[in-house]
């Protein structure tokens, strides 16, 4: 006895399935795959509230900088993920550079900062005993304030070296993650135990270009020096005593002696 089974589509006239009323799932495409291109560090990727947070195995700065691979340009498996993967990898790499470049100028920078304020108060203090010094002692007086603009000029440059290269560094990696997710140099400071936050260490820019100079008298022969950020900051401070005195030396009529000093 035959047995019919029912078929879903008509056939046609050869027996087979007309092609216009297959209604079989539709093809899809094999997913791409883009696995291969990932960073050696990428760990993997997760949703969040405000995007794809991605994790990677810790990167010691040494590393070279992450770049997508070449290949995946033209390859249609080649997602923004994967774009955003790499972003994500270069900031994490910047700040890793970072740390590991300014540490051992953090460390050097320290005492140095410590040098400088102690200079600048010295200098402070010695200004303000004028106030208690006799006539007859101005001029010693004067010796001692000179050699403390000395020691507080010799300090702030000593900082400013060390400054220009924390700012170099800072620089860099602003280059590669952008300020909007630069990593702090007081961050960087805070965890080796310094606390940098009023350090003065400027844009790399005030460093290298050309800027005025300042004056010291020393032994009786004009030194000059290069004007960067904190020098400049020690100068107005001896500029703004020194003014002062000339003013009281006017007014006392005593102003040759003085401006003979302070010239």
């Amino acid at each position: 006895m035959a047995h019919t089974i029912p078929l879903k589509t008509p056939l046609d006239d050869t027996g087979l399935p007309h092609p216009d009323t297959l209604t079989g799932p539709p093809a899809t495409a094999p997913a791409a795959d883009a696995s291969r291109y990932h960073h050696p560090h990428f760990v993997d990727a997760r949703p969040t509230d405000s995007g794809t947070a991605y994790r990677f195995t810790a990167f010691s700065g040494y590393e070279a900088q992450p770049e997508m691979p070449a290949g995946a340009y033209d390859d249609p498996a080649m997602t923004w993920e994967l774009r955003d993967q790499y972003t994500a990898a270069r900031v994490l790499w910047s700040h890793s550079r970072l740390r590991r470049q300014a540490a051992p100028l953090l460390h050097k920078a320290a005492p140095l900062w410590s040098a400088w304020t102690a200079a600048r108060d010295e200098l402070v203090a010695t200004f303000a005993q004028f106030w208690s010094t006799g006539d007859g002692l101005w001029r010693a007086q004067l010796l001692r304030l000179t050699d403390a603009e000395r020691a507080a000029q010799e300090a702030a440059g000593a900082f400013d070296v060390v400054a220009r290269e924390l700012a170099q560094a800072v620089a860099d990696q602003v280059d590669v993650a952008g300020w909007d997710d630069a990593l702090p140099l007081t961050t960087v400071a805070g965890e080796l135990g310094y606390d940098a936050s009023d350090w003065t260490v400027h844009h790399v820019d005030d460093y290298t270009h050309p800027l005025p100079q300042y004056r010291i008298v020393r032994d009786g022969v004009d030194h000059y020096g290069r004007a960067t950020p904190l020098t400049v900051s020690a100068t107005q401070l001896i500029e703004e005593q020194r003014e002062r005195l000339r003013e009281v030396a006017a007014l006392a009529g005593d102003h040759d002696q003085v401006h003979r000093t302070l010239v």
